[in-house]
């Protein structure tokens, strides 16, 4: 009886080629431009990309998984080529001896993220510093994701360098397990229209985190803080590492925070240790919460 051909689960759309390896697929693209789509399943696989603009896009979103293994120790996307697209995705189950398992790690070029899930890693998406590059995640959800249990320091849902911008739209984080939701020390952050639920959250510390301070907007956000913190002082910090970047001009607008039901504390929900002139305006804060302190 003959053999059935092994499955081909990546291609490259622009030639119809498909691969056994998301790595293969990758290398074939090499420093040009090109789009793999990858079949519905459970793949075990990463990929490191170090030339070319390179779009990854699950052939039916939310049935195309990468999971259980990392490349270079560090994620299952390590992305160092001209730039990426990541879209319709499940990033899942990364675990490496430092804490940084990453589902996506971004180490050059801008990286646009869309309706992609993260989840059970130690970080979602990791960068180094790139200050003259773009990040832009949309619809996408970030699910039992961080760590301060190692000793290289605390993981994240999201943890962006000095990295120019970072742009966060309609998306969601829920059911942390350690760091911040959000921590960013780009130059200029907008983080707009998610939702931040920590209400199932397990030693979590800021729902957002801007170290060094920096300008943009965080506008109509939903937050609520759970129980179990490791720190419930604040949900937003700005400036806590010292503000490399101004925070004049900062926009926190609209947003919608609250405890979770029984809770009885009194965290600030803009924390700043910056000075600088916040516009902090029109936001709906529940019981227990005050609107602002300096720090």
């Amino acid at each position: 009886m003959a053999q059935e051909p092994a499955p081909t689960p990546f291609t490259v759309q622009e030639t119809g080629q498909g691969f056994v390896t998301l790595q293969q697929a990758v290398d074939a693209i090499g420093d040009g431009e090109g789009t793999i789509r990858i079949a519905p399943g459970n793949w075990r696989q990463c990929a490191v990309q170090s030339a070319g603009y390179v779009t990854y896009t699950g052939e039916v979103p939310g049935q195309s998984l990468l999971g259980g293994t990392a490349c270079e120790g560090k994620a299952l996307l390590v992305l160092r080529g001209r730039g990426a697209r990541v879209e319709g995705l499940v990033l899942a189950d990364v675990s490496v001896g430092d804490g940084n398992g990453a589902g996506i790690r971004l180490e050059k070029g801008p990286l646009h993220v869309s309706q992609t899930w993260f989840r059970d890693s130690q970080q979602g998406i990791l960068t180094v510093n790139g200050v003259d590059s773009e990040m832009v995640i949309d619809k996408s959800t970030f699910t039992r994701l961080g760590t301060c249990e190692h000793s290289a320091g605390c993981a994240h849902s999201i943890y962006a360098g000095d990295y120019g911008s970072v742009t966060v739209t309609r998306s969601r984080f829920e059911q942390g397990r350690g760091g911040h939701y959000y921590k960013s020390r780009a130059g200029r952050n907008v983080v707009v229209d998610n939702s931040f639920d920590d209400s199932k959250g397990r030693a979590t510390n800021y729902m957002i985190d801007l170290p060094n301070g920096g300008g943009g907007e965080i506008r109509d956000n939903w937050f609520v803080q759970g129980a179990d913190k490791e720190n419930w002082s604040a949900l937003i910090a700005v400036g806590a590492e010292g503000a490399q970047y101004s925070a004049d001009g900062l926009v926190i607008e609209g947003n919608n925070a609250r405890l979770a039901p029984g809770l009885g504390r009194n965290p600030a929900f803009v924390a700043d240790w910056t000075g600088h002139d916040l516009l902090i305006r029109g936001n709906t804060l529940g019981t227990g919460l005050k609107r602002y302190e300096r720090r």
